[in-house]
């Protein structure tokens, strides 16, 4: 493709005068980018895309088609999450003929979760197959870290078992410094050093994960379930995991189950996070050996003053709490900061966390 097709299909029919128009699987793919990007009425206003306002002559079955076809993997992805995400094209996850070809991906994940209670039966098996897809995929990623963490550390201490991860590489140097050959800049290795692990003392914890289930927070809902089946069952963890909107439901039961647990979550709703904490701080066993996680945006539409008051209780009694305003790949928090604030006020951890992250958190307080 020449530079000047590239830059056609980046501005639109407006290029055309300068660009030339475009012909063959160029003219396709401008098709295919119309059909989608030409619905959004601030291009159509800047004159960057012609959008129009005719029906369109494909559906969803045949413009996915088209992409897959036209377009590389990388930019078929972004083009289905900008279906979902931007223009709410929800056909995308409730046609069975776009479910049996669309490549499951964390995107339409978020968009089964927030339509599944669109789908009739037959539909919503199809949709499942993208949940399975993408959650086994972020259990496997994860279960690496947790090991990572949760595994043995290095000691200090040298060691006669020489495997590789365990090689002393400064002390190896400093030990063969005498067989260094300044003519050949060469050292040589008469005696490698190695370290020994130790493992971690592991006293009883409780992880409370209190997960906020309103539609803006459909990716932190992801990254806690699989966060909570990854931890589930390590020795000297107890793991719950509870969500909220308006009611607090308990799915400790399903955690072994992410897929099962994200199918039975509904997304929307109302929030009240003060209901959901003192639930938590009910399930606390032994308050100095407890973490309570809550992962809310901090948007309260119940009684902020309560939920203040039962964070500092915990925080008083020796209990750590933290305030997460995102817990996934990425991070980035959107969150009322005037709440979070009054809660890091009182004694609560507040920030942002990747899976990984809260992972090696917990880790360390068990350490």
């Amino acid at each position: 493709m020449s530079d000047l097709e590239r830059w056609r299909l980046i501005l639109g029919e407006p290029a055309s005068a300068a660009t030339g128009r475009l012909a063959g699987d160029a003219a396709r793919r401008d098709a295919a980018l119309e059909w989608l990007y030409g619905r959004d009425p601030d291009l159509v206003e800047r004159g960057v895309r012609t959008g129009g306002t005719g029906d369109s002559v494909l559906t969803t079955v045949d413009w996915l088609d088209d992409v897959h076809r036209l377009f590389p993997k990388e930019t078929v992805e972004r083009l289905e999450r900008d279906a979902v995400e931007r223009y709410d094209i929800t056909e995308v996850v409730t046609d069975p003929g776009v479910l049996e070809r669309i490549e499951p991906n964390a995107a339409l994940l978020r968009a089964v979760l927030r339509t599944k209670h669109l789908m009739n039966p037959d539909v919503l098996a199809m949709a499942r197959r993208i949940v399975e897809a993408v959650v086994r995929d972020l259990v496997r990623r994860l279960a690496r870290e947790v090991r990572q963490s949760f595994t043995g550390t290095r000691s200090r201490r040298p060691s006669n078992h020489r495997l590789s991860r365990n090689f002393d590489f400064r002390g190896t140097v400093r030990a063969n410094l005498a067989h260094y050959q300044p003519d050949e800049r060469r050292l040589l290795i008469e005696r490698p050093r190695f370290t020994s692990r130790t493992r971690r003392h592991v006293d009883r914890r409780q992880l409370v994960l209190v997960v906020d289930q309103s539609g803006s927070m459909a990716g932190s809902v992801i990254h806690s379930a699989v966060t909570a089946a990854c931890l589930w069952g390590l020795p000297g963890l107890t793991t719950h995991l509870v969500a909220f909107d308006t009611n607090v439901v308990d799915l400790t039961s399903d955690v072994t189950d992410p897929v099962e647990l994200l199918m039975k979550v509904q997304l929307g709703g109302g929030t009240d996070i003060a209901r959901a904490v003192e639930y938590a701080a009910g399930l606390v066993d032994n308050p100095r050996r407890a973490i309570v996680a809550v992962v809310t945006d901090f948007f309260e539409g119940g009684d902020a003053h309560h939920l203040v008051r039962t964070v500092r209780g915990l925080v008083e009694q020796g209990t750590q709490v933290l305030g997460l305003a995102a817990l996934d790949e990425d991070a980035n928090p959107v969150y009322d900061r005037d709440l979070a604030q009054r809660l890091a006020n009182v004694g609560a951890h507040v920030g942002a966390m990747t899976p990984g992250q809260l992972v090696e958190f917990v880790a360390e307080r068990m350490g």
